[in-house]
């Protein structure tokens, strides 16, 4: 007996020792956690720089990086509808220090073997952030004066007029094919690499009409461009003269809403920090000052509330793709 009362106390030493090493060996990836971020942090925009994405992105990353007190450099990785961007994040080591903004696009491209990544586990969502106000425009001195003219005309010959979009895919080919669709009639689509080089070659008269997002909106004002119909489920607040095309009879609504996020795998402190700095930086000034000008809604939603939004339009998307033939589309193009 006395030989296990000795025993005890050495025994109740171990453990506690035990249980010291346990924290101690947890002590390094807490302290990297409370740390974060202590070096600049790279967003990864999936746009070309100077487009209605990339600028709403910067301003957005110049307000976190003030919440997070740490220099957020934006990378512009461009192409292939946003998905060279998304497929580059979803390759990224999950340390927190590689973000980006991931298109909703994801979500059909992913099924159409555009992206080797499945959009609703492959990613660490951080906020959903503001969505785009698209339209259809044409030159100020074109034929068509309001969108049943257009209608009218592409009626009567069908796959001549053409319009310029940002990629085969794309929330404006998509869209505009889904209005296509249900006006009955048959466009002549032409893919840009974004919709900058797009808008030059509608005012070079090159093409009939745009589909894109408010890049066209200083041209409109301007009075070089005259806009048939916008996309979203209201009119924007600087175009209530022009009408939605469910004004018109069209059951279609785009607004393709902005996401932060980074790669699967993210330490979950780290992720809590990103998403209240994201959550400050769509509150702030700075950024509701850049979507009233560039007509983008706010659409804020916390990582988990986005990450259930995407599984959502996934499985609308799935529809979408069968009932548009994209996946012919594509190899067509």
């Amino acid at each position: 007996m006395k030989k296990d009362t000795a025993i005890q106390p050495l025994r109740r030493t171990m453990l506690k020792g035990g249980a010291a090493m346990a924290g101690l060996a947890l002590l390094p990836r807490a302290g990297h956690a409370a740390a974060f971020p202590d070096r600049p942090i790279t967003f990864i925009c999936p746009w070309a720089v100077g487009g209605t994405a990339d600028q709403s992105m910067r301003v957005l990353c110049q307000a976190a990086a003030k919440a997070l007190g740490q220099t957020i450099v934006v990378e512009n990785r461009a192409g292939a509808s946003g998905m060279i961007g998304a497929k580059a994040l979803a390759s990224a080591r999950p340390d927190g220090y590689t973000i980006g903004q991931i298109p909703i696009s994801v979500t059909r491209f992913a099924q159409l073997g555009m992206l080797a990544a499945d959009p609703r586990t492959d990613f660490t969502y951080i906020a959903r952030t503001s969505g785009q106000t698209f339209g259809i425009v044409v030159k100020a001195d074109s034929r068509f004066k309001t969108l049943p003219d257009m209608v009218r005309y592409a009626k009567a010959h069908p796959g001549a007029v053409t319009y310029g979009h940002a990629g085969v895919g794309g929330a404006t080919h998509v869209g505009m094919e889904q209005f296509a669709m249900a006006a009955g009639i048959q466009l002549n689509a032409i893919a840009y690499k974004g919709g900058a080089p797009a808008l030059q070659d509608l005012l070079g008269g090159q093409i009939d009409m745009l589909a894109d997002s408010s890049s066209w909106a200083p041209q409109v004002e301007a009075g070089n461009l005259r806009l048939l119909a916008t996309w979203g489920a209201q009119r924007p607040p600087r175009f209530t003269d022009s009408p939605t095309l469910k004004d018109l009879g069209y059951d279609v609504v785009v607004d393709a809403p902005n996401g932060v996020g980074a790669p699967k795998g993210l330490d979950p402190s780290v992720e809590q920090v990103l998403r209240d700095a994201f959550r400050k930086a769509v509150a702030s000034a700075e950024f509701r000052q850049i979507t009233d000008k560039l007509d983008a809604p706010v659409m804020y939603l916390d990582g988990p509330d986005y990450q259930r939004y995407v599984a959502q339009v996934y499985a609308q998307e799935t529809q979408l793709i069968d009932r548009l033939r994209l996946k012919a589309m594509l190899q067509q193009s």
